[in-house]
């Protein structure tokens, strides 16, 4: 056996559940900072701004929407359509801008050590 021990599926499945969580809501708030959005259009700028290589399904997206909501860094609104279903538009909150800042400067910085790293 190698020094080099296997991670259990579960626990690997966990660490790159909370990778991609922390990914998404910056990718979330980033995209808000330009004014307010509903869920499909997130998933759309998401895959297009990314040439496909982001894809999110809704049921990625609404829980970390959720989350941003109760935190308080987005606030919504109700718009019916003359025809269809109501939209909920999402908004950053001045809390909202700071964390996008926040983890802007993070990501960076992570981004800059893993490309130091990877060389």
């Amino acid at each position: 056996m190698s020094g080099i021990e296997k991670e259990p599926k579960n626990e690997r499945a966990g660490i790159e559940r909370e990778f991609k969580r922390g990914a998404l809501e910056l990718a979330v708030l980033h995209l808000l900072r330009s004014g307010e959005a509903y869920g499909y259009d997130i998933v759309s700028q998401i895959a297009d701004r990314t040439e496909g290589a982001l894809e999110v399904t809704n049921g990625t997206l609404y829980p970390v929407l959720y989350r941003l909501e109760r935190a308080a860094l987005v606030k919504v609104r109700w718009e019916t359509q003359e025809q269809g279903v109501p939209r909920k538009y999402y908004v950053l909150t001045p809390a909202g801008h700071r964390e996008l800042t926040r983890l802007t400067g993070e990501w960076t910085t992570f981004a800059k050590a893993m490309a130091r790293l990877l060389r």
